[in-house]
Parts: C-alpha cells; structure tokens; sequence
C-alpha cells in the first residue's frame, strides 16, 4: 500500500497510556481493514460508505492517530482534516467496544488536538452522542458564524435552524 508522508511540519507521536494502550499517530501502523469494518458497518455517521472512500479519506487526512491495545491491535482511530493555518476538522473517532469506558477516546481526540502542531487552530466536529466527552476537551457549540452545507449524500441529517 502507498501511504504518503505526513506534512512536514507534523512531528511524530508515540505514547503509552495506562494499561499498556498505546498512541501513535505513523499513518503506516493503521490497519485500514478495522478502519474500513468499523466505519462502514458500525458508525452512524459512515455506515454504509464504501472501502475506497474511507481509504481516500485515510491517504488525503493531514493526521491520522491510532489506538492500540497492550498485545498490539489497533483498537481505536481519528483523523484530521486541516488547512494548518486557521481550522482543522477531527473526524472518523472511534474506539472499538470492548475498548470502550478507559478514558481512551478521550486521550484519543486529546492527542489529536493538543498533540499536534495543529492545536492552536479553530477545531470543528460533529457528532451526534458524545457532546460531554468533547466539552470536556474544550469543544463547545460553534459562534453564530458557523453555517452548514450538508451535502446531497447528508440528506437524512435533520434540518438545523
């Protein structure tokens, strides 16, 4: 598989949490196989969605982190989306359900954002059910000046005021 190099200026992050879990953001470790069977059979934001979009998405991300159990599997996974001068958008979090109620999406989303280069930008995201895990990451509503285009393949969002 070609994998292409991160943009240069994003330095690479390896980190042990409690447990044995591991963080490490080397695109080249992700097991795109768990990315593709979970985004596209169990996340409600994704399901559905064919394997070559999820890769597309995984090769075009500015920064990809991976979570990985004490024996070694990629349990967990986000990538960002960013121009690296004003936004950047976290996307695709997940950690799988036997991983689940750690503290590890929290770390997750916390190594994305505050471990990067990028944490000093605007951070967006959407979700449906994990409005309490972001705030406490420092996510909060968007200002009145955040608008939103769903696209045609978003038609079943329900409409926002």
């Amino acid at each position: 598989m070609n994998i292409s190099p991160p943009p240069a200026n994003l330095c690479r992050v390896k980190r042990e949490l409690e447990d044995g879990y591991e963080l490490d953001d080397d695109p080249g470790r992700v097991e795109l196989d768990v990315v593709c069977e979970f985004l596209s059979v169990e996340a409600y934001w994704s399901k559905g969605r064919p394997r070559e979009l999820i890769e597309k998405t995984f090769h075009e991300a500015t920064r990809v982190v991976g979570l990985y159990a004490p024996d070694g599997p990629m349990v967990g996974y986000c990538r960002a989306n960013s121009d690296e001068v004003v936004f950047a958008y976290l996307c695709d979090v997940f950690v799988l359900a036997e991983h689940r109620g750690r503290g590890l999406g929290k770390e997750l989303v916390r190594e994305m954002v505050d471990g990067s280069p990028l944490k000093d930008l605007r951070w967006l995201l959407g979700t449906a059910d994990a409005h309490d895990m972001y705030r406490e990451l420092g996510f909060r509503k968007p200002s009145f000046r955040i608008m939103e285009r769903p696209g045609s393949k978003f038609a079943d969002d329900p409409p926002s005021e």
